[in-house]
C-alpha cells in the first residue's frame, strides 16, 4: 500500500508539471473547441446548451492525450521497476486505454478541424458505434478466452449467486463496454464533471481491489487516479482544458474492463451510477422527441436541464459530485454484502 500511495504522489506530480506545457501546445496546434451548436428541433434562434456554454468557445481540448500518455508511460516504468509486473491482464487494460483512445482521438480532430462527417472515414454516429462494437468484441473476446471470465456475480446478503452466461458473456460485455464508453462521454459536458466522478469511481474500485489483490489494476488505478487529480486543477471551472472524446471514450470503457476483471459488475451500475443516469436520460429525450415530439428535460443530458432551470454549472456539478460519491458508497456497500454475517 505504500507503495501505491508512492506511485500516485509520482503521477500527480508528473502530470501536474507537464500540464502547463502541454495547454500551450494545444494553444499552438488550435487543438480548440469550435462551434458545435447542437441541432434541436425545438430550439429555433439559439439552442439552450449554446446559450450556456457558447462563451467557451477557443477552449483547448484534448487532455485526455496528456492523461493517457502520463499513464501508459508511467505504468510501464512502475512494472518495470517494481515487485508488480504485467500479465493478461494489464495487457487488456493498456489495450483498452489505447484502442478507444484513438477512436476518441480521430473523433476529436474531426470536431476541430471541422472535417465533413460523410462515410464511414467521416464517423457518423452509426459508424462510431460500429467501431465501438469491434474494439468490445476484441476485448470481450480476450476477457472470455484469455481471462476466463464467463459472467459475474450477483452480491447477496452472507453470499452471492454467479451468473454464468458462457457464450453469451461476449455480447452482454460488448453491450456494456460500449454503453458505458457512451454514458461517460455523455457526461462529460461541464468543466469538471467527468473527471471528478471518475476519480471518485475508480477510488470505489481502488478500495474493492484492495480486497481481492490484484497488483496489475492496483498500479493502473493508481497512476490513473493521481494524474486526474493533476488534471482536476485545470478541468474545473472555469476548466482550461477538456478531456475530449480521446479521453471520455478510453476511461468510460476502462471501467467496465475494471469491474468485470473483479467481478463487479452490478456494484458498477451503483458506482458509476451518474453516468448511467446521464446516458438514460439523453435516451429517453431522444425516444420522446423522435416519437411523441416532445422534450421530457428542458435540455439533455440532465445536467444541462438543471442549468437551464437555473443552476449555476458549479453547484451543478459540485451536487453530480456529491450523488456520485453516495451511490458509490451504495456499490461498495453491495460489493462486500456477501462478507456480512449476522
Amino acid at each position: 500500500m505504500v507503495k501505491l500511495f508512492g506511485i500516485l504522489i509520482l503521477s500527480f506530480l508528473f502530470t501536474l508539471i507537464l500540464a502547463l506545457p502541454f495547454i500551450n501546445l494545444l494553444y499552438r496546434l488550435k487543438f480548440q473547441r469550435q462551434d458545435e451548436k447542437p441541432k434541436d428541433i425545438f430550439d429555433k434562434d439559439m439552442p439552450i446548451f449554446w446559450r450556456l456554454h457558447g462563451w467557451k468557445k477557443g477552449t483547448p481540448t484534448g487532455g485526455g492525450i496528456l492523461v493517457i500518455a502520463a499513464v501508459l508511460l508511467l505504468s510501464v516504468a512502475f512494472y518495470l521497476f517494481t515487485s508488480f509486473s504485467p500479465n493478461n491482464t494489464s495487457t487488456i487494460l493498456f489495450f483498452t486505454v489505447i484502442s478507444f483512445g484513438f477512436l476518441g482521438f480521430y473523433d476529436d480532430i474531426q470536431k476541430i478541424f471541422g472535417w465533413k462527417k460523410t462515410g464511414f472515414w467521416g464517423l457518423q454516429v452509426r459508424y462510431k458505434l460500429i467501431i465501438q462494437l469491434a474494439l468490445s468484441f476484441l476485448i470481450s473476446y480476450y476477457l472470455y478466452f484469455t481471462l476466463n471470465i464467463t459472467g459475474f456475480s450477483i452480491p447477496l446478503i452472507g453470499s452471492s449467486y454467479f451468473l454464468n452466461l458462457g457464450f453469451s458473456f461476449i455480447p452482454f460485455s460488448m453491450m456494456v463496454i460500449t454503453f458505458m464508453t457512451n454514458a461517460y462521454n455523455i457526461t462529460d459536458g461541464l468543466d469538471g464533471l467527468a473527471v471528478g466522478l471518475l476519480i471518485i469511481t475508480l477510488a470505489a474500485f481502488w478500495h474493492l481491489n484492495t480486497l481481492f489483490g490484484y497488483g496489475d489494476i492496483a498500479v493502473f488505478i493508481t497512476t490513473l487516479l493521481g494524474s486526474l487529480l493533476a488534471f482536476l486543477y485545470f478541468n474545473i471551472y472555469p476548466a482550461r482544458v477538456w478531456l475530449g472524446d480521446t479521453g471520455a471514450m478510453s476511461f468510460g470503457a476502462l471501467l467496465v474492463v475494471i469491474a468485470l476483471i473483479l467481478d463487479q459488475f452490478v456494484p458498477l451500475i451503483f458506482i458509476g451510477g451518474v453516468f448511467v443516469i446521464e446516458a438514460l436520460s439523453s435516451l429517453i429525450q431522444w425516444f420522446s422527441k423522435a416519437y411523441f415530439r416532445k422534450k421530457v428535460f428542458e435540455c439533455a443530458p440532465i445536467h444541462h436541464h438543471f442549468e437551464a432551470k437555473g443552476w449555476d454549472e458549479t453547484k451543478v456539478t459540485m451536487r453530480f459530485w456529491l450523488l456520485g460519491g453516495v451511490l458509490a458508497f451504495i456499490g461498495i456497500f453491495l460489493a462486500l454484502l456477501p462478507s456480512l454475517k449476522f
